[in-house]
This record gives C-alpha cells, structure tokens and sequence, in this order.
C-alpha cells in the first residue's frame, strides 16, 4: 500500500471514532458495539453499530481496508483499461436510522481508492459525500443541511457545490419511482483533479462536515411528538432505502462483488421497515407533502 493510502487510513479511522462518540453523546442512551472483522482475499474493517438507542433505532458506523489482485466489475464500469488489475480501497460508510420519523435518516461516506495493472499507470481517486432523508421535511432543517454542504465546498471553488449537488441528486435518484431518495446533498466520484493533497483535504471537509451538517437538525427535531400514523410512514418510506440500496448503490455492489463482508455492507439496511401496495396519502396531508421534497431544487 502506497503511503497516500497509508494517510488515508489513518485520517478514516480517526474519523470513525470522532463520529461514533458524536452520536453516542446525543443518544445519551446506547453505545456501539465493535465487530472487527477480516476478508479471506485481503484487507479487514471495524463494523460498528448501535441499537435501541434513545434516538437511534440503528446506527451503522463502518472503517474496511480491503485489497485484492483483481477489480471486481463495479469498479472498472467507467475504466475498463483497469479491468484484472489489482486495487486497495479504504473508507467510512454510515448510515442512521432514527427513531423518530421527525428526525431524518442520513447517510455519509468518504473513500479513497487505489488501482494498478502492468502496462497502465496507476491510478488513485477520491470518492463520498452526505445526504439526508426527511420523512416529514422542514425548510429550515433542509437550508441548513445544504447551507453547511456549500460552506465545505466554498474553498475548492465557486462551482464545486453545484456539481456535487447535482451529482448527489442524479445519483440518488430511484428512476422506477420518479423520486429522488432524499433532499440530497453532495456526492462525487472518480477525484483527483488538482492533485492529492488538495483532494485529500476536500474529503476531511467533507467527513468532518457531516456532524455540523447533521446534529443541528437532531437537536431540533429529537422531541417533537409522534404516534403510529407518523411511525407508519416512516416504516414505509424506509422500503424507498432499501430499494435504492439494493437496486442502484455502487457502494454495496463493490462490496458483494469483492467478496466484502455481507453483514458490514447491509448493515446499512433498516432494522425495521414495510411494504404496502400503492400506498396513497391523503391529499393535503403531511405525509403528502413529502412529494414536494423529492424533486431536485436550489434550496440555498
């Protein structure tokens, strides 16, 4: 592993702990509980997850290092040059499924990646980014998330915000529904324009941004009252998580298919969740305002 992957490493593991003990402090009730946990063909992680929390019905926290002598198909999609070449990957993924429907569900990751064939040179990208996934939406909640993801932005450029918005919003996007997954956020690919140092330091920025983007809205939202019509929706709309992820997530597909540990890669997963046909909400109602929430805007 080159010493680029080695700073890498370091910074994501320091960034796990940093959001672990984040959440476990505004649970204020649960504490996560650690799986390390290796892969036969190279590389490991540290899987951790929390549940039954005061806010948190499951919060998934992960770090993997894994290498191998070969790409797995998800990753030589867009460089089949690459395609028999060896790899190391290394990254942090989490997900938080609240328990109260009036706090959204959010989803961050960063990750850097390796990737080296004889004959071809070799290759290093940055990749991540943060979204969120209100049940009942708020304005103010969805202008701050996007308002912090601007800021983290604003030093690598005027445009950069918008194409990662953009981006997150294309990306996340469920094309058999018609509905993006969310309110967005930022999410990019395939970085190492302007050098490593300066894609490095945009993706700290981007970890270390998720907390100020997220907790406020927490905050906010943990002590609003709900009953089962409100806890109802948010199961169903959980379903819309589920099939993203597995339908469309480049993430969980690199995972299955480089033979990555199963239980990390789902944990992402709800931990309670329902299906009903063609689920109608009554016109005018919160529950049908959300419609109005998963469409690409300009929200700051």
């Amino acid at each position: 592993m080159s010493q680029q992957a080695d700073q890498a490493e370091l910074f994501l593991r320091e960034l796990q702990d940093r959001i672990c003990s984040a959440i476990e402090q505004v649970d204020g009730k649960a504490r996560f509980e650690e799986d390390a946990w290796t892969r036969p063909a190279g590389g490991g992680g540290r899987t951790r997850v929390l549940r039954d929390g005061a806010i948190f019905e499951q919060a998934g926290v992960n770090f993997s290092r894994v290498y191998g002598s070969q790409l797995p198909p998800s990753a030589t999609a867009h460089r089949p040059d690459l395609a028999g070449g060896g790899f190391v990957a290394t990254g942090v993924s989490l997900v938080l499924h609240p328990r109260n429907p009036h706090v959204p569900t959010t989803h961050a990751n960063v990750r850097y990646f390796e990737a080296s064939k004889e004959g071809v040179d070799p290759v290093w990208w940055f990749g991540g980014g943060f979204d969120l996934t209100p049940f009942y939406p708020r304005e103010e909640d969805v202008v701050h998330w996007h308002t912090v993801a601007r800021d983290v932005c604003a030093p690598y450029g005027d445009d950069v915000y918008a194409r990662y918005k953009k981006w997150c919003d294309d990306y996340f996007y469920l094309k058999h529904r018609g509905e993006t997954r969310g309110v967005g956020g930022l999410f990019y690919d395939d970085l190492n324009e302007g050098g490593f140092e300066r894609c490095f330091a945009f993706t700290r920025d981007v970890g270390q941004g998720f907390l100020d983007a997220y907790l406020p809205i927490v905050e906010r939202r943990k002590g609003e009252a709900y009953g089962e019509r409100e806890r109802e929706f948010q199961l169903y709309r959980r379903g819309r998580y589920v099939e993203f992820n597995l339908v469309y997530d480049r993430g969980t597909l690199f995972g299955l298919q480089s033979g990555g540990r199963t239980e990390s890669i789902l944990m992402s997963l709800p931990p309670r969740v329902r299906f009903e046909y063609n689920f109608q909400p009554e016109p005018e109602s919160p529950e049908a305002r959300l419609a109005d929430y998963l469409k690409p805007r300009d929200w700051v």
